[in-house]
Parts: C-alpha cells; structure tokens; sequence
C-alpha cells in the first residue's frame, strides 16, 4: 500500500510538473486539490504530497488557509538559467571529450544527420526531439551524475521556450552548424575547443531571444 501510494504522488507530481512547464497552468493559477485529485483519478492526499513537492521545486507556492498557486517559470528564471547553462554546457563538453565514446561519437553523428534531413522536410516536432538527443548524448558521455542532473534539469524547465525558438528555421540552421563545431571538437578529444563551442552555442541561444524578446517567451 505504502508503495502504491508513492506511485500515486509521484504520478501526480510529474503530471502536474510537465502541465506547469508546458504551460497548461498560468502564473498564479489555483491549483485545487479537488479538481486535481477527480481529474487524475486520485484522492486528495497525493495531490497534497505533489503540491508540497512542487513547492520545494519553487512551481508552486502554498498559502496558508488560502490554497497552492502557480509559479512557474518567470523571465528571470530563464534568464538566470541559459547564463548558467552557458558555463555549465563548456564544462559538460570539456569532460565529455575527455570520456566520450567511439558509439557515442556514431550516435552524436547520426543525431546531426537526422536534424538536417527533418530541417528539410520541415519537421520541427523531429528537430526538437533530436535536439533533445544531441544534448542527451553530451550529457551522458561528460561522466558526471551530478553535472548531468543539473543539465537535464535546466533543459527540461526551458522545454516550452525551446520549442519556439526551434521553430524558427534560421535558429534550426544555425544550431545544427554549432552541434557540427561541437561534434568535431569531441571527436578531435580537444577539451579547451568543445567547451568554447558549447559556450557559443549557448550563447547564439540567447542572442536569438534577445531578437525575438524574452517577454514574448512566457
């Protein structure tokens, strides 16, 4: 039973994590217990053990006597996130040519072709999936849980905003181009490169934003 319960509130977690993210649920929405919990099949208490989660995560804030509202992610959050995701990505690239491996140089190879078949064809819901995987792929190859963590997590906030910026062909273009410089940098095992075109790859990100205005993007 105990285990059965855990599953329930982290199935309502996650639910309601991605519904945050994605944008279903507004800033300072009120999110009922009642209409959560008959929406998800579920009684109260587990949607009461997500929401405290959720807090934790800063998504959501709980007033006393009041009810659980919204969060989410604000402009600077996003702001705050792709600065950091800017050193964090070198350092990610940095440790991955030192461990990368000979499949995962393959996989990386194959990701970049497919994003330029799906670019022609104008599939953009395939090109954010393989954007996914290249940046996967770096991660997993870096060798550090910790660092990987940190990254999935960043990438995983910034999933709605991602989706609009890989909507424009001109980013897609430009982003395959950088994902090129940081594949050939891992595979030369070139440390000091990888890290720097990772750094710039960041930043081609945010000068993209600035273009569009990062007010438009929330």
């Amino acid at each position: 039973m105990a285990e059965d319960h855990y599953s329930l509130s982290a199935k309502v977690f996650h639910t309601l994590r991605e519904d945050i993210l994605n944008g279903k649920y507004q800033a300072k929405e009120e999110l009922k217990e009642a209409d959560i919990g008959k929406e998800m099949g579920v009684s109260r208490t587990p949607v009461r053990e997500a929401l405290r989660q959720l807090e934790l995560e800063g998504l959501v804030n709980i007033i006393p006597n009041k009810g659980a509202f919204v969060v989410g992610v604000t402009l600077k959050d996003i702001k705050d996130i792709y600065e950091m995701r800017t050193l964090l990505e070198g350092l990610c690239a940095r440790w991955a040519a030192e461990n990368i491996t000979d499949q995962q140089l393959e996989q990386l190879d194959e990701t970049i072709f497919l994003s330029e078949f799906h670019f022609s064809k104008g599939n953009w819901d395939q090109i954010l999936i393989l954007d996914n995987r290249f940046h996967e792929l770096v991660y997993e190859a870096c060798g550090s849980r910790e660092l990987t963590r940190a990254l999935r997590d960043y990438h995983h906030y910034l999933q709605r905003i991602r989706k609009i910026t890989l909507g424009q062909r001109e980013r897609v273009k430009a982003s395959n181009e950088e994902h090129k410089k940081i594949a050939e940098a891992l595979k030369a095992r070139d440390s000091a490169a990888a890290e720097e075109s990772a750094k710039l790859h960041i930043r081609s990100t945010i000068s993209n934003m600035d273009k569009i205005g990062w007010e438009n993007l929330i």
